[in-house]
């Protein structure tokens, strides 16, 4: 079985993570490697095109297989029938520091396994490195905007009683 797995740590709360994450409607504004269509919901059938850097585009139909908000979201895909090609995806989303570390992975096994990851490991690494780059930046910037408006609406607040605020 080989398996694939990338981290990086985003400046912001897990909830924060997790909301980005699981809103596949909004993947096409930020997502360079996915597309998912469907429900986060354990037992659901998700539609999940891929655009892996370097290779060809391919669509396959995994079952969530564990959701635990706010920390693990994972998925079970076939390729034609279990055995012949499996991959078992999978995001960690750990506390670290004043943020979250994303753990980003990919078990891959069956009797195709070896093969068809010589031809695709490269590629889909640097799109897990890819999407993993544009969450954070995705997630920071929203943690950021939501920031700003809080201290917008608060400053237009202590404008409105005409009271001086020092900033």
């Amino acid at each position: 079985m080989r398996e694939l797995t990338t981290t990086v740590d985003i400046d912001a709360a897990p909830e924060a993570v997790w909301a980005v994450l699981t809103d596949f409607e909004h993947y096409p504004e930020w997502n360079p490697f996915m597309r998912v269509t469907g429900r986060a919901n354990e037992g659901a059938r998700l539609v999940v095109d891929l655009t892996p850097p370097g290779g060809r585009d391919f669509q396959f139909r995994p079952t969530v297989t564990r959701v635990d908000r706010d920390h693990e979201f994972r998925w079970l895909g076939h390729l034609f029938v279990p055995g012949l090609y499996d991959g078992e995806h999978r995001f960690i989303l750990e506390t670290h520091d004043e943020g979250t570390r994303l753990t980003h992975a990919e078990s891959f096994g069956g009797v195709l396994a070896g093969l068809i990851n010589r031809f695709v490991g490269e590629g889909t690494e640097q799109g897990f490195e890819e999407m993993n780059a544009a969450l954070k930046e995705r997630v920071e910037s929203l943690a950021t905007a939501e920031a700003n408006g809080v201290e917008a609406s608060r400053a237009a607040k202590d404008d409105s009683t005409g009271d001086e605020v020092a900033v």
